[in-house]
């Protein structure tokens, strides 16, 4: 293949992928991810795939596949062609004068322009971030919405075939007392054989966090991820100070300048870095920067990506010391059909960073086929 870097084609393709379960988040639940798939041609025939996904839809950050689908194709699109695969500080700067926020969007049009340069130079994408110091990362597994009992029985399968060694669940849907007893339950069971950590995607108010967080930690739960809304960093501050176990930001830092303020007042001892929501792999290492700079964690979260914004983070999380708070990139272990060709490969409790140029994956198209929407 020769090196003609420039693009020649953006297209995109909406995929509906049926899950093995019902995944619930505060919110809302779904029995199918929305995926959106960003593909970049170069002249010399390099194929680069992005993902534009939310977790669940738009009730997350406002985007949805819909939204991404007609920003990328009438706004991005026209600043991509012509341009080469490679230029893509001065690409994602230009099309930042044309679109404003749809980070989600963006991270798939950043992360398909990475892929064809890697697949153009016949390197991994790790590459071009500086190598992989690892090959694998732990992934902690985010355990369903169902009654306690049916919550324990799952975990303990998943312990005895070694697949994962910590879970999450969500939170912020049902009555908080009912749903602090029920994790507080699920806690105790697997105590000594699994972390559990909860994720309340944003939905308490200030006085039910300080009623019941106190009595998660006290129950054995390691870690709090958001229970506040985003833009209380102030709040997230009061719980981080009065928890005597870590507190995660995640709706609160959605750019390099959030993780900056979460700093400045100390809200948070871990920041969940997805690469999705902060508009790509490079937002991603600035925010990491700010957090590793003032010696907080970073953990490598999801939006329930499909396998190829899967792999990007995966390259990502290998090549990024910074990301030294685990993982939860388990988005494709929750989908019913395999889309790609050689699957990821998990096993005692960590993914494998995939091997080949780009991304290292390889999209099986008869199933991409499928599930299009289009």
């Amino acid at each position: 293949m020769t090196h003609d870097l420039t693009i020649v084609g953006v297209e995109t393709t909406i995929l509906d992928v049926p899950l093995v379960r019902p995944h619930k988040f505060a919110t809302t639940s779904m029995t199918a991810q929305p995926l959106l798939l960003v593909a970049v041609r170069t002249a010399a025939g390099a194929i680069g795939y992005g993902e534009g996904v939310v977790p669940g839809g738009p009730w997350w950050g406002g985007e949805s596949v819909e939204t991404m689908q007609a920003l990328v194709e009438k706004y991005m699109a026209p600043v991509l062609l012509g341009r080469r695969a490679d230029n893509i500080t001065a690409i994602m700067r230009d099309i930042e004068r044309v679109v404003a926020s749809a980070q989600f969007a963006k991270a798939g049009v950043e992360i398909a322009l990475h892929d064809a340069w890697a697949r153009s130079l016949d390197v991994p994408v790790h590459t071009l971030l500086g190598g992989a110091f690892r090959r694998s990362i732990d992934v902690t597994w985010a355990l369903g919405a169902a009654p306690a009992a049916e919550i324990i029985d799952e975990a303990n399968e998943i312990l005895d075939a070694r697949r994962h060694f910590s879970f999450k669940l969500k939170m912020g849907a049902l009555d908080p007392e009912t749903d602090t007893r029920r994790v507080v339950e699920i806690t105790e069971a697997l105590q000594g054989k699994a972390g559990v950590r909860v994720d309340i995607n944003a939905r308490w108010d200030r006085l039910t966090a300080l009623k019941y967080l106190p009595r998660l930690a006290a129950g054995g739960v390691e870690l709090i991820e958001q229970p506040t809304p985003g833009d209380q960093i102030e709040v997230l501050a009061e719980l981080n100070r009065l928890l005597p176990i870590p507190v995660m930001a995640d709706e609160s830092v959605q750019s390099p300048h959030d993780a900056l303020e979460v700093v400045r007042q100390r809200a948070a001892d871990v920041i969940a870095i997805k690469t999705t929501k902060l508009g790509g792999l490079r937002r991603s290492r600035e925010t990491v920067a700010v957090a590793r700079a003032a010696g907080l964690a970073c953990h490598g979260a999801t939006s329930i990506e499909g396998p190829i914004g899967t792999a990007a983070s995966i390259h990502f999380a290998c090549a990024e010391p910074g990301i030294d708070f685990g993982s939860e990139l388990f988005g494709p272990l929750l989908f019913e059909e395999e889309l790609l060709i050689r699957p990821l490969q998990y096993s005692e409790g960590q993914v494998q960073l995939p091997d080949g140029p780009g991304l290292g994956v390889e999209l099986n198209m008869d199933a991409v086929k499928t599930w299009s929407r289009n």
